[in-house]
């Protein structure tokens, strides 16, 4: 038996585990790679017009430092999660780690844009194979019931805190200078490695089964996704009918193609399409782009309105942004109780029209911030919906999924996590430089070019509450389903839900693993619609 094995086989034979020296360790050390996945987030936003005055970008060219790292997560997150499986976690996650360390030393010494751009979407490669691994390394280690949904509330306590942390430390390091907001993760990055060196078991097995690596499937989406992004922020200057655009976006089409002819013709897709049967799955994966697109879409405009616009600092801009931060920590200390009273289904529809609510409050902005009357019930609302929405998608987004393909849903809704935050954040650059805002030098104009962006981000907002409304629907229609049929749906399989585990951080989420294939569930209703085990 290996030393992982070892280290809860008693709760494989249903007794009690206790909490260990070793089980806290290896708890810390997964809490600390999820608070530098939270402080890659937070930190680089308030940095944003520093690092455009020193190097000199374009807009467009600034929205890479953030969309490089996002793209190069979410494009590879569907791999990384299949190489923790094929190659054994430990050995993925270290891996990974000491790459993430490196990259953020690199980043932080750059002078080129270029450069800049190409650490960052790096980093995004190494934490897309940190962050399945260590979801499965918790997964693994604590065993399913009160004990893991323990560990679950101390990690997302450290992704929470690293989120309100890294918004201080931005502001304070960003007054020093703004190459510390990316030289910092480093060092942790460094002691997170040498801790899970350390306390992580070894022995792990792995064993591939045949099974292969689709690096084409993996290549293509990436591919399709960053020439998708790199098209939509660079139509403005080439105009939207040009042959280049038209001509990249027709590329895209193509890619896409091929990704699906791939994956319909692999032995071991990258993702095998019967998964998207799920209604759940399907509702999740779109409220992910909304949630984490609008909000990187926001603190984008916000930062360079209240920085460049009225002239506040950086520590003034990180504080302004603080109250969301610690709405994210409260609340990631109650979500499982939450959940277990009202269901994923209600608390997603609340979170999404605190979302809604927090833009339409701040299209009242004026040329000088109103922080008490705009920005802080923004922010308080924003705050509300990532901790009430993010752990409710999650649960929707993995719930009822077999066993065998656990890690794939909690792949795709971390994808569309990423992807989305890139992609809806390369259209309101668009529409930002179509609105010609680079070019004035009026604060109100500036501020009126700005509007249109901030409309459309509201109006994705909507898009993502009507879909959380419709999971409202179709829930009730499941409650009110004649007796003696069991309430759930060919295609929706969040109707065989285990306990839910929250994970309310803007940061990839863990997977919530379904009831094991010997486990028949007793059809006793819930309250989100479900049947519970």
């Amino acid at each position: 038996m290996t030393s992982s094995e070892v280290l809860h086989s008693d709760s494989r034979h249903g007794t009690s585990q206790a909490w260990t020296p070793q089980l806290w360790a290896i708890l810390i050390v997964l809490g600390g790679a999820l608070c530098l996945d939270a402080l890659g987030v937070s930190m680089i936003g308030v940095a944003l017009p520093s690092i455009r005055s020193a190097l000199d970008l374009s807009t467009s060219s600034l929205q890479w430092i953030v969309s490089g790292y996002v793209l190069g997560y979410g494009g590879l997150l569907l791999l990384g999660g299949r190489a923790a499986d094929l190659l054994g976690r430990r050995r993925v996650f270290l891996v990974a780690l000491a790459v993430f360390a490196l990259v953020s030393l690199l980043g932080g010494l750059a002078s080129d844009p270029g450069l800049l751009i190409a650490a960052r979407f790096v980093k995004g490669v190494a934490a897309a194979f940190t962050a399945p691994a260590s979801m499965s390394l918790l997964t693994t280690t604590f065993p399913e019931g009160p004990m893991r949904n323990r560990a679950f509330s101390v990690y997302t306590v450290f992704g929470a805190s690293g989120f309100s942390l890294g918004l201080v430390l931005s502001g304070l390091l960003t007054e020093v200078s703004w190459r510390w907001t990316l030289l910092v993760p480093a060092p942790v990055a460094a002691v997170v490695l040498v801790a899970g060196i350390w306390f992580i078991p070894r022995g792990e097995r792995t064993t591939r089964g045949g099974r292969k690596f689709d690096v084409p499937g993996a290549l293509t989406i990436t591919t399709a996704m960053l020439l998708l992004v790199y098209t939509l922020v660079s139509a403005q200057q080439a105009g939207w009918s040009s042959a280049r655009t038209v001509g990249s976006f027709a590329a895209v089409a193509l890619l896409l193609g091929v990704f699906v002819t791939i994956e319909r013709r692999s032995r071991d897709p990258l993702v095998p399409f019967g998964i998207f049967a799920s209604r759940a799955l399907r509702r999740a994966n779109i409220g992910a782009v909304t949630l984490f697109g609008t909000y990187v879409s926001f603190q984008f405009l916000v930062t360079q309105y209240l920085q460049t616009l009225a002239g506040w600092s950086a520590i003034g801009t990180a504080l302004a942004f603080l109250p969301a931060g610690v709405m994210v920590v409260v609340l990631s200390t109650r979500m499982a109780g939450l959940l277990g009273r009202f269901g994923p289904a209600p608390l997603t529809a609340v979170a999404f029209s605190c979302l809604l609510l927090a833009y339409v409050v701040f299209l009242r902005a004026g040329v000088n911030p109103d922080y008490p009357a705009v920005m802080l019930p923004a922010t308080l609302l924003i705050g509300l919906a990532f901790g009430l929405g993010f752990s409710s998608l999650t649960v929707a987004a993995t719930a009822g999924v077999p066993d065998s393909e656990q890690g794939l849903a909690a792949s795709l809704f971390q994808t569309s996590f990423q992807v989305g935050g890139a992609v809806v954040l390369a259209i309101v650059t668009a529409v930002v430089d179509a609105s010609g805002a680079g070019g004035l030098v009026s604060p109100a104009a500036t501020l009126a070019a700005y509007r249109p962006a901030l409309i459309l981000i509201t109006a994705v907002a909507a898009v993502g509450a009507l879909v959380a409304l419709s999971g409202l629907r179709h829930q009730r229609d499941r409650a009110v389903a004649p007796a003696g049929e069991l309430p759930v749906r060919s295609g929706d399989l969040a109707g065989r839900s285990a306990m839910p585990v929250a994970v309310p951080v803007p940061v990839p989420s863990a997977a919530v693993p379904a009831p094991s294939a010997g486990t028949v569930p007793r059809r006793e209703a819930v309250r989100d619609g479900t049947t519970a085990a």
